[in-house]
């Protein structure tokens, strides 16, 4: 009995062992089976260096292909300035350019000979100096031109007071910077009349007394703090 009992025991587990054989082989077939699939197309995949940009975080890359392309320059704008060269300020006629001339002159020699006593800056006393004697001058040449066309001239005005601030040590700084913004003023309605004025003889003295006031308009905002 027990020798009958060892065979049987022996032959199923021969028989299991079979079956474990061929279930192995039958996968190692499948296996095989799926290796023989096409392979795949190879991507190629291109070479990239930084961009030039060096702007923080904009450290992407870019294909060196990308690199050998040359940038097309853009077209600058052609500005063309639509006033065909009129002056910026529309001029005004001769007459009114004679009243607003002489009347701005003669309060910027009254504003200068009153500041000079009070003035501490010894530069501005030598700039003050200079724009009594430049505008008195300009204004003499210009009450003689309108004589020889009858024009009217301004008469002369009441002293007008200093400045706000002259008892106080910003009496300087207040004093160059109303004489800067009346300069400014003075310069645009001379460049105007320079430009666009009706009279031939008014256009010439426009101009040739244009650089004298520039010149006073630079010296001011040069010693500006």
């Amino acid at each position: 009995m027990k020798t009958g009992t060892s065979k049987a025991l022996a032959t199923a587990a021969l028989s299991a062992v079979m079956s474990a054989l061929a279930a192995g082989t039958a996968g190692a077939v499948s296996l095989a089976t799926l290796d023989t699939a096409p392979p795949r197309p190879e991507v190629s995949v291109p070479a990239y260096a930084f961009s030039d940009d060096s702007s923080p975080g904009s450290t992407a890359l870019v294909p060196l292909v990308a690199t050998d392309v040359q940038a097309q320059p853009i077209a600058a704008l052609d500005v063309v300035a639509k006033s065909g060269g009129a002056p910026a300020v529309k001029p005004l006629d001769d007459i009114q350019f004679v009243a607003r001339a002489t009347e701005s002159s003669r309060e910027e020699v009254a504003a200068a000979q009153q500041a000079i006593p009070q003035l501490s800056e010894p530069r501005l006393k030598e700039v003050a100096e200079a724009l009594v004697a430049d505008h008195t001058n300009a204004n003499e040449k210009l009450s003689s031109l309108a004589a020889t066309k009858g024009w009217p001239v301004p008469g002369p005005e009441a002293s007008t007071t200093p400045p706000a601030g002259s008892s106080s040590a910003d009496f300087d700084s207040k004093w160059l910077a109303d004489m800067i913004g009346g300069h400014e003023r003075a310069a645009a309605l001379y460049r105007a009349q320079a430009q666009a004025g009706e009279d031939k003889e008014l256009r010439k003295y426009a101009r040739d007394t244009l650089p004298t006031i520039e010149r006073h308009l630079a010296e001011l905002r040069s010693l500006q703090k």
